[in-house]
Parts: structure tokens; C-alpha cells; sequence
């Protein structure tokens, strides 16, 4: 079994913030996977499914970004899991926006989610980093992630949560690598190479 948590902060003022796609991202893989409907449970919302033959439980926390700890002890606890059974996702602005990257364990670097929920359960745990971008200034980095994603951004924000959707159960079956490889070519498709011209073939034998 395995526990997706997605960090944000909870209520419809918060809903589009740089800092809630966590939650946009585990909102699309219990829509696009039909899992059970969310139920408070664990100072949040919990909802439970199938990926990749095994049962997963989404928990949202509603305590608030910086105290998400405490809804992902209480879950981890009463289901007796091991940290390495915990995966979050989260924004990331030391990544591009767009950009996503699997990391176990390490420092929380600044993001309060991530430093609430190591001090409850240690550092163990596997993190999804969604890559939301620097403001390039450190006095509006709150302002950054507090703010909704600008009207330009919506194009590639609903590209990648769809992504991260469709590609939930390789994660889950701990295929991490082909999770990245899989949401990279999400976001930048390759090139579409034209075929070969049989008539062009057909002009140049006629020279030769």
C-alpha cells in the first residue's frame, strides 16, 4: 500500500497558488484513476484506489502548509507504514517551471511542508518536486508561491497535472525514472519527423 500526499493549503482562496499544486497533482490522479471520494480523515481529506495492482490512499492535509506533518504522522501511524511506503508532492521553485524530479530524503530547503512533515516522520520519505520557478528575488518568494499561476501559465500547468495523472502508476510500482523520462516528454514532445517523400525519391532517380 502506498500514501500520496498532496501539500497546499486548503479553502477556494488557495485553490490556484503555485503553492497548491500538490494538490492539483493528486487531484488529477484520483479523478483520472476513479478512486473512492475524499472523506475527512487525519486533520484532512483521504480517498483510496488501485495503481499499478496495489492500494493507494491520497490524503490531502488541512491543517495548513506548515503544519502538513501532523495530517501525514496521523495516517502513516494508524496504517502502520514505512517511510519509504510515503510519497509527496510538492512545488519546487529551485526547478523550472514545469520541470519535475523525484528526490528520497534531504533537506527541506525552506519549504514548510516539507520541514513540518520531516520533523513528525524524519526525512525518508520519497518527494515528487514540482517545479514551479524562482521570482529571482528572495524578498518575493512568499509573494511567489502565495500568488495563482498567471493566465499564461495555465496552458502548461493543466499539461503537466495531466501528466503526472496519467503517469501516477509508474511511481507507485517505483518505475521513478520512467515517471521523468515519461512527464519530460509530456512537456516538450519530440519533433514529429515528415516522411519521406516518395515522389521527391522518385524526381531525383530521374536526374541520376
Amino acid at each position: 500500500m502506498r500514501l500520496l500526499v498532496g501539500l497546499g493549503n486548503p479553502g477556494p482562496d488557495y485553490a490556484r497558488n503555485r503553492h497548491n499544486i500538490g494538490f492539483m497533482a493528486v487531484e488529477e490522479i484520483v479523478r483520472r484513476h476513479s478512486f473512492a471520494p475524499f472523506r475527512a480523515k487525519f486533520q484532512g481529506v483521504l480517498c483510496e484506489g488501485q495503481l499499478a495492482g496495489q492500494k493507494v490512499l491520497v490524503l490531502k492535509p488541512a491543517t495548513y502548509m506548515n503544519e502538513s506533518g501532523r495530517a501525514v504522522h496521523a495516517a502513516m501511524a494508524f496504517y502502520k507504514m514505512p517511510l519509504e511506503d510515503i510519497i509527496v508532492f510538492h512545488d519546487e521553485m529551485d526547478l523550472a517551471a514545469g520541470k519535475v524530479r523525484i528526490k528520497t530524503g534531504g533537506g527541506h530547503a525552506g519549504h514548510n511542508g516539507i520541514r513540518s512533515i520531516q520533523s513528525h516522520i524524519g526525512a525518508g520519505f520519497k518527494r515528487v518536486r514540482i517545479g514551479v520557478g524562482h521570482p529571482g528575488n528572495k524578498e518575493k518568494v512568499v509573494g511567489h508561491v502565495l500568488n495563482d499561476f498567471a493566465k499564461a501559465d495555465q496552458p502548461w500547468v493543466d499539461k503537466l497535472v495531466a501528466a503526472i495523472g496519467d503517469q501516477a502508476a509508474r511511481i507507485v510500482s517505483g518505475d521513478d525514472s520512467g515517471f521523468m523520462s515519461k512527464i519530460a516528454l509530456a512537456m516538450n514532445p519530440e519533433p514529429v519527423k515528415p516522411s519521406p517523400d516518395p515522389q521527391a525519391n522518385n524526381t531525383k532517380n530521374k536526374e541520376q
